[in-house]
């Protein structure tokens, strides 16, 4: 809709004139120009149509004519009553379409104003900062918000679009600057790592002190998760400390140390995949929190009772969602503490477990080695008799991913031994806990099957451990 309109009308004394309405939008009002007849010339007529009505240009209005102030209203008319134009419907067209335009400007002029404190900040920024990242990301959806409801002109929505669009240019680059410092020191921390399990390879090699570099092998995984490292770097370290505790392990303690069966690795795997469980629920609940933040503020600037109504409903879903998962994160961090407390206490019993059963190999004379040999057989050949109690739908297929390679490299009889016995079910637990996040997001549901899985693992875990025990007693 234009901002200028030229029709032909009379005035009061029923004579005919020209009739030029301006809308003048930041004062929100509209000039009414009226030219008598005689003084309009076809050369006038012409540019006020052509020129002035488009925006093209000035035009010099004759001496002989009248200007009106009028505000703009949506229940007054645009012209006085004594004047009267041919077409009415165009009159009433504008005075709505450009109560609307006005309203839109003002929406705009606020977003300009949001923009440009914005775009301040970001100039004086001289890193990258998340915080202005989620900002402006957060301007930007309300702006196509506006947009999608029709309530911002497209032209307004246009220049926006522009600045937002130059806004995230500038801080990509800032990001991308931060990205190669993060890399370059990932890169410094990865080598100084390497040097240090590159020494203690080849001290493992050399058979000296495995004992202490079983030890120092625990320091140097606790240090990891102190620096910072791109998950390239990260996963490359991981593989090579793994590796190097195999090596002390069967070095020390021959295959049945190496075995990739062992209640502490299982328990150091089942800890790996409750820590990224973690992290996933914590990221989830940030997401649910700013949609939370979000919609409170959005409530704020509500047209309607019934738009109040639903956005009061939808804060309260969110809400009661956060709620519940973090419920469901203290506990998984409950979890979490009780692994770490159970693993320190299966290395050090595994350990002298270990040392013991080294001690009687050597003691045994040669003659005996024959029925070592048998009672190992029969050891081995017991193991499926046990080893159903770990059900495959347990945790250890849900968080174990880092040790799917060692298990494919087990014996057969290890493989068959993960797999469940028939008629085994779920505990019900897990149903139900399933069941309450049906509403979810798929992250949320993963979230919460995995810290359901960790304590049904701990339940299995228990049971496991006391027929073992029972087992080696028997020996």
């Amino acid at each position: 809709m234009k901002n200028k309109i030229v029709v032909w009308g009379t005035n009061a004394a029923e004579e005919k004139i020209l009739v030029a309405l301006e809308l003048l939008v930041e004062q929100n009002k509209v000039m009414v120009y009226t030219f008598p007849e005689k003084s309009v010339t076809d050369e006038f007529y012409t540019a006020m149509m052509e020129q002035w009505r488009d925006g093209k240009g000035e035009v010099n209005f004759p001496e002989e004519h009248t200007k009106i102030e009028r505000q703009l209203s949506i229940t007054e008319s645009l012209l006085p009553e004594d004047i009267k134009v041919e077409r009415t419907d165009l009159i009433q067209r504008a005075q709505t379409e450009w109560h609307f335009v006005v309203l839109s400007s003002k929406l705009s002029e606020a977003y300009r104003s949001e923009m440009r404190e914005l775009e301040e900040r970001i100039a004086s920024l001289r890193e990258y900062n998340a915080e202005v990242w989620e900002n402006l990301k957060g301007f930007w959806s309300k702006v196509q918000a506006q947009l999608r409801d029709r309530t911002l002109l497209r032209e307004h929505g246009e220049e926006l679009r522009s600045r937002v669009d130059h806004a995230f240019t500038e801080l990509k680059e800032m990001r991308s600057k931060m990205d190669q410092v993060f890399k370059q020191k990932s890169a410094e921390n990865l080598e100084r790592f390497s040097q240090t399990l590159a020494d203690i390879e080849n001290r493992i090699s050399e058979n000296k002190q495995l004992k202490s570099i079983f030890e120092e092998l625990k320091g140097v995984q606790k240090q990891l998760r102190d620096f910072e490292f791109t998950r390239e770097h990260r996963n490359q370290l991981w593989a090579k400390v793994d590796k190097l505790f195999k090596d002390v392990k069967e070095k020390r303690f021959g295959d049945r140390g190496s075995s990739g069966n062992k209640p502490s690795e299982r328990t150091q795997s089942r800890l790996k995949g409750l820590q990224a469980a973690i992290e996933k629920m914590e990221r989830s609940i940030k997401r649910d929190e700013e949609d939370l933040e979000f919609q409170r503020k959005r409530i704020k600037d509500t047209d309607g009772q019934l738009e109040a109504q639903i956005r009061e409903a939808k804060i309260q879903m969110i809400q009661q969602r956060v709620n519940s998962k973090h419920e469901k994160l203290a506990d998984m961090k409950q979890t979490l503490k009780s692994l770490e407390e159970r693993l320190a206490k299966e290395l050090e019993r595994e350990a002298k477990q270990a040392e013991k059963q080294a001690a009687k190999a050597k003691a045994e004379p040669a003659p005996n080695a024959e029925a070592a040999s048998s009672a190992e057989t029969t050891t081995t050949a017991a193991a499926p008799e046990v080893a159903p109690a770990e059900d495959k739908t347990t945790p250890e297929t849900a968080t174990e991913k880092t040790m799917e390679t060692v298990e494919a490299a087990e014996p057969a009889a290890a493989v068959r031994a993960a797999e469940p016995t028939e008629g085994q079910t779920e505990e019900p637990g897990m149903l139900s806990a399933i069941g309450t996040t049906l509403g979810e997001s798929f992250e949320d549901i993963v979230d919460t099957v995995k810290a359901v899985a960790v304590v049904l693992g701990d339940q299995l875990e228990d049971k496991i451990e006391a027929i073992k025990e029972d087992l080696q007693e028997e020996e």
